[in-house]
């Protein structure tokens, strides 16, 4: 019994969802289906519902509620098809709900969403007098009756890749290759296609309706043809079936079916939120969306609606709020209506404005709030990454330079910790600081400069750095900003590659010297964090534990893990090359420990390149590529050029320990033209290569490692198998071009010397420079050969010697 039409075609996809509903509608007797139109609510019930007919005596049977059905109509209309007859000066819902009382069947109503509220006075009626007749109603929002079980249809399930077995095995992809066979005889899925298949079925958002549109588009256009459109896809999918309803036969029918029945404070709210990228809390909207129309505290009462019409999305949480979403679709019929509008110069202005709000709370931050605390602020950044890049972007489009500038450097510490987008951050610095206006304080300007500067070392940039943080100490003096001129001093330091010994030494105490007289704590771990990673690079071991133990003291002292993490990272570092792997190992694991839940790329990146480090020279050759694998893939998808140069000169090592001596004199080559000024301990790697492939085959991978494009050379370092024999062209003098070490000609000067067995004073006397600048050469020297002694660089020099050493 019952009165369920035929289905038009075949029934694609959802298996779990109807399963699902089969047992939930055997166990409560009211169910509602949500979701925006075109999701699929009225198809899957209507296949819910004859699959449960099957066992019940009175059948199932639907109840459509059509465009401009009169609320008054509701019982009607159930009652006639029910054949139902009223009586006079009965309520005609009384009579239904006595007739029905006694019978097991399914009511299916459909489309309740311009009649909801009597619709739901009939239900509740029913759910009163009726035990064994069961509801099933499709809406765009709740009922909201007593019993009542809101299940919200999602999309289709997405292709999980591009992959051909992947597209075929999602929901989304069946659909759209059944639906466009029967469009255009011949269209299947193949592995030429399936790569394009699944975009269109990512960029529609896995909604029914756009994909069965999309897919009736294959009579005349091609799928990459129909993809490359979709930035019009209101326009490209309107040509739906004729015997449909309205609303339902093009795509902007149907949402603008939606969009209509929004009241006005929902509308403002629904086409505001289209300025958020990556989605949004309760308080953003409150903070952004609200004004001319719309108050603050009712935000929230318009964002459940919006929730229940299923025009907005929950998707989790961020930083411990819930965090809600746009559909592309929604969003850019939204956006149409927001231009429309003409809300958009002020809507973004206070999105911007959101972020200068996020940077004086950072500003508060680091003076010292409980580690939760810290995290849930970084989470949030984390999160909100292309919302701060649009805001950014509007305000280099508009000129307006100085807000953000100011919210970026009280960000200054999450946009570091993060270690992601260095290089974009530095062009936003830049483009902002050549629009500024010349009243920008003197303070904004200098930090800004001095976070570029320390951007810049992040990427190898040292010479921009330096002339960045030299003219940032400026202005930060001129401003009065101490804790500016301290962070410029840490960078300085780094960057002093041809100064005096001591310059680097007093510019980290003066840099001290400031944090502890302005209480900045945090900024004082900052400076021996800056000690610890210098005498690393020189050697100076005992320095840099006692660094490093500071750093760990201080930030215990703040509860800031990240800046643990770091010290824990130097005292790992420390104790590595004092010989001591156990507590190296323990250090990084620690490290690791702390940084879990929390993605600060850069620390990652150092704690996982330690641990295989560590592991290589225990011996274990597989951990050590599973944890060099990892790094390198977290460095490249950061962008850290600088990251994944050092972790290609740790594949070229750990080719050695593996017999693959071409491959890591390639690997050594790469990474040098990455960082041509580094090198650290590359001629581990050369030294054996040279023994085991002779000169002259070194010499010509090295020229074709210098070749490879930084894509290519990750590539070979990730790649399983071994390089073929190279094909660079013939090498005439391979002796001349074959890399005697990383070291710069005034090193290799020095080293020669040593060879001749000159003490630091003779050749300070040879050189006509100072033994501070000798000693310095020297422990760069001993740190890029990987030596500890000045008998094994004179041995090396012997065995390496050349004419003009």
């Amino acid at each position: 019994m019952g009165n369920l039409p035929l289905e038009p075609n075949a029934f694609v996809g959802r298996e779990p969802d109807v399963a699902e509903l089969v047992q939930l509608m055997m166990a409560t007797r009211v169910v509602t289906l949500c979701g925006m139109g075109g999701i699929g609510k009225s198809r899957l019930a209507l296949r819910v519902a004859a699959e449960l007919a099957r066992d019940l005596p009175e059948g199932a049977w639907l109840v459509d509620f059509p465009e401009g059905t009169p609320p008054d109509e509701v019982v009607r209309r159930t009652a006639a098809i029910l054949r139902v007859e009223g009586e006079p000066k009965r309520s005609l819902r009384d009579t239904v709900a006595e007739v029905l009382a006694g019978r097991k069947m399914l009511l299916l109503l459909d489309n309740c969403e311009t009649v909801v509220d009597e619709c739901a006075r009939l239900v509740r009626r029913l759910t009163e007098a009726c035990p064994e007749v069961r509801v099933l109603a499709t809406s765009r929002e709740p009922l909201r009756v007593p019993g009542e079980t809101v299940w919200r249809v999602p999309p289709l399930m997405l292709p999980g890749s591009a992959e051909l077995a992947a597209v075929r095995d999602s929901e989304a992809g069946r659909l759209f290759w059944a639906r466009a066979a029967a469009a255009a005889p011949g269209f299947a899925l193949t592995e030429a296609n399936a790569a394009v298949v699944a975009r269109l079925c990512r960029d529609l958002d896995g909604l029914p309706l756009a994909l069965e549109l999309a897919a009736g588009m294959t009579r005349v256009l091609s799928v990459p043809q129909i993809v490359a459109r979709l930035g019009d896809r209101f326009h490209l999918l309107a040509a739906g079936d004729r015997t449909a309803p309205p609303r339902q036969r093009t795509l902007r029918a149907t949402v603008d079916w939606s969009y209509q029945l929004l009241a006005d404070p929902e509308r403002l709210l629904l086409r505001r939120a289209t300025t958020f990228r990556a989605g949004w809390t309760l308080d953003m909207a409150e903070r952004i969306c609200s004004g001319d129309g719309l108050w603050p505290h009712d935000v929230l009462v318009h964002l459940t609606a919006l929730v229940d019409k299923s025009l907005v999305v929950v998707d989790g949480e961020l930083a411990g709020e819930a965090r809600y979403r746009l559909l592309d679709t929604i969003r850019q019929y939204a956006t149409e209506q927001l231009d429309a509008a003409g809300e958009e110069p002020d809507l973004r202005r206070r999105h911007r404005d959101y972020f200068c709000h996020l940077g004086a709370d950072w500003e508060h931050a680091t003076r010292g709030v409980p580690w939760p605390e810290m995290k849930r602020r970084v989470d949030r950044l984390e999160r909100l990454q292309g919302d701060l890049r649009g805001a950014v972007e509007w305000s280099l489009a508009v000129g307006e330079p100085e807000p953000i500038l100011q919210a970026l450097v009280e960000m200054r510490w999450a946009l570091i910790g993060a270690g992601r987008y260095q290089k974009q951050m530095i062009s936003w610095l830049d483009g902002l600081l050549a629009i500024a206006s010349p009243k920008l304080s003197p303070a904004t300007h200098g930090r800004a400069l001095i976070l570029g500067a320390n951007l810049a070392v992040n990427s190898g940039d040292l010479a921009g750095a330096r002339s960045r943080a030299l003219r940032g100490v400026e202005l930060c003096r001129t401003g009065g900003h101490r804790g500016g001129e301290a962070l410029g001093l840490m960078v300085l330091a780094i960057t002093d590659q041809d100064d005096p010994i001591d310059a680097p030494e007093k510019r980290l105490d003066q840099a001290v010297t400031i944090a502890v007289e302005i209480g900045e704590r945090l900024l004082e771990a900052e400076a021996h964090g800056f000690r610890a990673f210098m005498a690393l690079g020189q050697g100076r071991i005992r320095e840099a534990q006692r660094a490093s133990e500071r750093v760990v003291a201080l930030t215990t002292e703040l509860d800031n893990h990240l800046g643990m993490v770091i010290g824990l990272t130097g005292l790992a570092q420390a104790a590595r090359k004092r010989g001591d792997l156990a507590a190296a190992r323990l250090h990084f694991t620690r490290a690791m420990e702390l940084l879990r839940g929390f993605d600060a790329r850069q620390s990652l990146i150092s704690c996982l390149a330690g641990l295989g480090t560590v592991a290589l020279e225990s011996g274990d050759l597989e951990e050590a590529r599973r944890r060099f694998d990892e790094a390198l893939r977290l460095g490249r998808d950061a962008g850290l050029r600088m990251e994944t140069a050092r972790r290609l000169a740790s594949f070229a090592l750990l080719s050695v320990r593996e017999g693959e001596l071409r491959r890591a004199v390639l690997l050594a080559a790469a990474s040098a033209a990455q960082r041509p000024s580094a090198g650290s301990r590359l001629e581990n790697v050369l030294a054996p290569a040279r023994d085991g492939l002779g000169e002259a085959t070194v010499a010509a991978l090295w020229a074709e490692g210098l070749g490879l494009t930084f894509d290519q050379a990750v590539t070979l370092a990730l790649a399983e198998s071994v390089p073929g024999p190279q094909t660079a062209r013939p090498v005439v003098q391979p002796a001349a071009l074959t890399p005697q070490s990383t070291l710069t000609a005034r090193e290799l000067e020095i080293a020669g010397l040593i060879a001749r067995g000159l003490s630091n004073r003779g050749i300070a006397d040879e050189l006509v420079i100072s033994q501070a600048t000798v000693a310095r050469h020297v422990a760069n020297i001993l740190a890029k050969l990987g030596f500890t002694s000045r008998t094994q660089v004179a041995t090396w020099v012997v065995e390496h010697a050349r004419p003009d050493v």
